[in-house]
């Protein structure tokens, strides 16, 4: 006689085997790496600097979410 296996384990491994395929490929598809992540963040930091420098003296950047320029302040 052969051994007796226990399908709700085979049936379990191969779903947890499955679960980690699946995992590997969203990480491989949408993960970004610590130096792609570092990269960015300097590039955002660049350009924010780099923006901030442009802004007139006397006037202040405007609230985060809007778009609209600030109207000139009169002394």
């Amino acid at each position: 006689m052969g051994d007796v296996i226990n399908l709700n384990r085979f049936r379990k491994k191969r779903q947890r085997d499955e679960k980690a395929r699946q995992a590997e490929a969203n990480r491989a598809k949408h993960g970004r790496t610590k130096a792609e992540r570092a990269s960015q963040a300097a590039a955002r930091k660049r350009d924010e600097e780099r923006l901030d420098g442009h802004l007139l003296e006397g006037s202040e950047p405007p609230a985060e979410g809007t778009h609209e320029p600030t109207p000139p302040q009169e002394d």
